[in-house]
């Protein structure tokens, strides 16, 4: 009996070992498993490509770089190229900080040798009057900030009322969509910005001409007409 006895507890401890041994290797399984799902999710997350930033992404033509230009117009002369949609910064040497622009749309391009009369952080909107008679819904006035069409900073070049400034709409660079002023986008235009000054030279070229720094005739704006387009209304 003792013999039987010693065997049946021996048993039992060895099912109670078995037990335990299987439950820890399932928990162990199981806390592997979600830890594995968790990481891959968190790996998913971290790695998965940023769609915005793909969308928004400019060509490579259109990002800020330094090029050869040759002009004999003095370093600082800001030079826009309106066909090609470039706006130029003269570096001097024969390069230039070439950057991707927005111009005007069809009726709105226009040329001339202009300088900037004044710079603004995070302008406010006040569309002009022939604006406004174009598209009377517009708003009259739209404060500084992330949402307004001037973007992060404005040069305002005198005798006119053009401006190169910011956007809010990135994808419109490289595009004739606007009412006649040089769009950049927000990083581009703050660089700009901080190299220029009031008085710095700003030569627009025509439609027509590219690659130049001739002085040039003003040619006149016609107005147009269309439907309302956040992208065409500065």
């Amino acid at each position: 009996m003792s013999n039987i006895r010693q065997i049946v507890r021996g048993a039992g401890t060895a099912l109670v070992l078995a037990g335990a041994a299987l439950w820890t290797t399932t928990a162990q399984s199981q806390v592997l498993a979600m830890s594995m799902n968790q990481n891959s999710g968190s790996i998913s997350r971290d790695h998965a490509p940023d769609e915005t930033a793909v969308a928004t992404e400019a060509p490579a033509r259109l990002r800020r770089q330094v090029v050869d230009y040759s002009t004999a117009e003095a370093p600082g002369t800001v030079i826009i190229d309106t066909p090609n949609t470039y706006l130029y910064f003269v570096i001097g040497g024969g390069k230039a900080l070439r950057y991707g622009i927005g111009v005007g749309r069809e009726g709105f391009t226009w040329s001339g040798v202009k300088s900037i009369e004044r710079k603004s952080e995070w302008p406010d909107w006040i569309p002009p009057s022939d604006m406004l008679q174009r598209q009377p819904y517009l708003p009259r006035f739209v404060a500084g900030g992330p949402g307004n069409p001037l973007g992060a900073r404005a040069m305002y070049l005198g005798g006119t009322v053009y401006r190169i400034h910011g956007t809010n709409a990135p994808d419109t660079i490289g595009r004739q969509v606007s009412s006649g002023c040089i769009r950049m986008v927000n990083d581009d235009v703050i660089d700009l910005y901080n190299r220029t000054h009031v008085g710095t030279k700003v030569i627009v070229l025509p439609m027509e001409q590219h690659h130049t720094a001739q002085a040039l005739v003003a040619i006149p704006t016609p107005a147009a007409s269309g439907r309302f387009r956040a992208a065409s209304l500065y």
